[in-house]
């Protein structure tokens, strides 16, 4: 059983909604990173996405498109990301890591060269934002052979035959991104959110988490309310955007905290 999956059933078993945090590796700097990822934990966090840097994010909206600028401006690529993992992993060997990002620095390293490296610095899964799920089934193949959980997204317009096919092949958690447009857009209407969940379920078998337009506590509190975990990125981002280099760490587990705090008053 894969590092996610004992998480997520843990989490379900005690009645808990998983806090799953995005921060973008390399922002604001380097070698803040790996001090971020365990500022995450400590503040309550389930599962960590770690964001790839990339140049053309076509699905992040203008926050995470700054961390990716910065970060890529800091000089950090595939290959740093994973050396995060590796160095993450040297005092933590229990929460799960999903790297986040798009397809061009897999390809570029090639997919199997990513996929064993990935294994060694010990991440759990990868969401390939440009990987549909009827593209890849290779890629899927590879990483679950790997021991890593292929982790797709589903979105207000998927159609029943797309959430069949992400059933098909998701492992881990499915991540629903609860608005149209990109990160950081847009009103998060509940009422969509709880009508579509029942409708992914019944194709997909995995945790569903829902993420986009989650901002604070109250947020995060509705949408765990009809789901089994949150995703935030923007809104952290947007912390450290707005916090000195040396209060980073401190701000951001404070700001997970009351995250981790509201999803325990579910009942």
């Amino acid at each position: 059983m894969s590092r996610i999956k004992n998480t997520l059933t843990a989490l379900a078993e005690n009645k808990k909604k998983g806090l799953i945090p995005f921060i973008t590796a390399g922002d604001p700097a380097p070698d803040l990173t790996v001090p971020l990822m365990h500022a995450l934990v400590a503040g309550g966090a389930d599962i960590i996405e770690l964001g790839v840097p990339f140049s053309d994010p076509m699905a992040d909206g203008p926050v995470i498109q700054r961390a990716s600028e910065r970060a890529l401006a800091n000089g950090v690529g595939m290959r740093h990301v994973l050396q995060f993992v590796q160095e993450f992993r040297t005092t933590n060997q229990s929460t799960p890591v999903v790297l986040m990002g798009y397809a061009n620095p897999i390809e570029r390293m090639g997919a199997q060269a990513f996929v064993e490296a990935a294994k060694t610095a010990g991440v759990d899964g990868v969401l390939v934002v440009d990987y549909p799920p009827e593209e890849c089934e290779d890629f899927s193949t590879l990483m679950k052979t790997n021991g890593l959980d292929p982790i797709f997204l589903l979105a207000p317009t998927s159609t029943d035959e797309r959430i069949e096919q992400v059933g098909k092949v998701a492992s881990g958690y499915v991540y629903y991104v609860s608005l149209k447009g990109v990160t950081g857009s847009g009103h998060l209407d509940l009422g969509a959110v709880a009508d579509k969940i029942p409708a992914i379920k019944k194709h997909v078998k995995v945790p569903v988490g829902v993420g986009f337009g989650i901002r604070d506590g109250a947020t995060a509190k509705a949408i765990g309310s009809v789901s089994d975990a949150v995703v935030i990125g923007s809104r952290i981002i947007q912390e450290l955007e707005n916090t000195p280099r040396e209060r980073a760490v401190e701000v951001v587990q404070t700001f997970i905290s009351g995250i981790r705090q509201a999803l325990d008053e579910i009942k």
